[in-house]
Parts: structure tokens; sequence; C-alpha cells
């Protein structure tokens, strides 16, 4: 058996049991999972993704609606940028496909906010096409698995697409099973610091263990730090924003952080990211909410 037969039977019998994985999940809440997906837990996810293929369950749906209420939707996932992603490739669907998610992947990838793995995912999970979707934990297994290294590079590569390509089998169907099986083994089996080596489908040919190398020590991605950054300001700022039933002058928004300068530096990078907009001289609200011609830029 090859790899790909050999996680195809894995993840038959241990698959995690996710909604977006579901028989009749359209190719929009596929799209929508993996977006929400990116730098975020699965389990932090879920919920999410109920709350917003229930309110959105067709683009046309949340094309109807302003920005500002995919951002309020968006609550604490983090990233807020995404839901504006997300709201603006839900109207080019609409503009440009009659509403319906593509098919095509140049056409995917033509969407705004869609990226090479984001389309290329949607393309194999939604339509079960043949295409490498490749995430840091699918170039984890590859790497283990074929190259016997450790882990792979900080970003995907041309040469982790062509690596991960050769290992699909030549059928549709089966590549896309493949794929995704790829994701899960790296995902719940091949971890970056606790490998389960013993539940691996991969444990009799897998490159690295047989070579007997051990972890690096340390982890393989420095964690990047929350507490007192941008971020952190950003999402108190957007916490007030999203509440709000009206606009929120600047003097509600100076109470949520101590510093100043790193406020105000904060809400003009919301500002800038479309995320927020201003009204008047002190007047704030989520992008979309505000009256025609009332939108002034950040001094």
């Amino acid at each position: 058996m090859t790899l790909a037969d050999e996680a195809i039977a894995w993840y038959a019998e241990n698959a995690r049991d996710l909604p977006w994985r579901q028989p009749d999940t359209t190719p929009w809440g596929v799209l929508v999972s993996e977006v929400m997906l990116q730098q975020t837990p699965v389990v932090r996810v879920e919920p999410a993704w109920r709350s917003w293929m229930i309110r959105w369950p067709t683009p046309a749906a949340l094309a109807e609606d302003p920005p500002s209420e995919a951002i309020r939707m968006w609550g604490r996932l983090g990233y807020p940028r995404r839901a504006m992603r997300l709201h603006a490739c839900a109207v080019a669907i609409v503009e440009r496909h009659g509403g319906d998610v593509p098919s095509a992947l140049d056409q995917l990838l033509a969407l705004p906010g869609v990226g090479t793995y984001t389309g290329r995912a949607v393309a194999t999970f939604a339509y079960g096409q043949r295409h490498p979707v490749v995430d840091t934990n699918v170039r984890r297994v590859v790497c283990r698995a074929v190259e016997g290294k450790p882990d792979a590079g900080p970003a995907t590569t041309a040469a982790d697409l062509t690596a991960m390509e050769e290992l699909l089998p030549g059928d549709e169907a089966r590549a896309a099973k493949a794929s995704i099986a790829f994701m899960e083994l790296g995902a719940i089996v091949c971890t970056a610091r606790s490998p389960k080596c013993v539940d691996c489908p991969f444990h009799g040919v897998c490159a690295w263990r047989l070579r007997g190398e051990p972890l690096p020590e340390g982890p393989s991605r420095k964690p990047q730090r929350y507490a007192g950054t941008d971020r952190q300001v950003r999402g108190l700022l957007l916490e007030v924003l999203r509440h709000a039933t009206g606009p929120v002058p600047r003097q509600r928004l100076d109470m949520v952080w101590q510093d100043e300068v790193q406020r105000a530096r904060a809400l003009a990078g919301l500002v800038e990211d479309g995320l927020v907009e201003r009204l008047g001289r002190e007047d704030f609200v989520l992008a979309g909410d505000a009256p025609s011609g009332d939108v002034q830029t950040l001094s």
C-alpha cells in the first residue's frame, strides 16, 4: 500500500466528527470553515461556524448584510480581518458567480482574501478535485515520513506542493480523501511536540522514525505573545464597538487601555484595515455602520 492508501484507511476509522465534513455541507460551508480555521483551534471554531452558517447559510445571505455584522458575528475568534475578507468574498461570489462558490481553482483564487491554501482546500474538500493541499500539518507529516526530517520550514513552498502532489493517487476522489487524511494525521497524531508514533499508519515506514532522530529542542515555532500587544488593544477596542448600539465616542474608547500612544496606534490600525470607520471628529463605528458620506479619515 502507498502512503496515501494507508492514510485513507486510517482516516476512515479515526477522523474527527466535524460539522463541515458532513456530506450535506455546502461549498460555502467549507469555505467559511477554512477561513475560520486559519490560526484558530477547532474547539473555538466549531461553535462559531455553526452560528455563522445558521445566520448566513449562503454567500448571498451574508452579502445582503453590512460588513459590520460579519465583524460582530466573528466575536473573539481573533484576526477579525478574516471576517471582512469573508464578507468581501460573499459579495464577489454573488456578483461574479450568481451566488454559487466556484469550483474552478483559478476562479477561487481570484476571490478576495482567498490564497493558495484556501483555494486548493475548497476545490479539494468541497468539490473532490485533485490538488495538493498543504498546511503546517501536511508539511510536517510529509517531511517526517518521506524526508526523514523532524519538521518543515516556516512557510509553504513550491517544493512542498510538488512533494504532496507526488503522493496523491491519480483518481480525483481518492486524491481528495488522501489530502484530508494527511492533514488529519498531522493534526492529531504526527503533532509538532508529542507525536503518537505508535498510532500512526506510517509507523513502519516513516523515514524520520526509522532514523531514530529526536525532536529538535524547543518549539518548532516561537509562540506569539498576546498580552500587552497591539493585537490585544485592537481586540479590546473592537469589543466595545461590537456591542455598541450607535457611534462610540473616543472618550469611551480611551477607557479600554491606559497607554495613550499604543491605544491611538491600535485605533489607527483598525481604521486603516477597514474594520472601523470614523464619524465626525471623535466618534467611531464598525465598518459598514456609518451613514453614507459621514466617514472621515483618522488623523
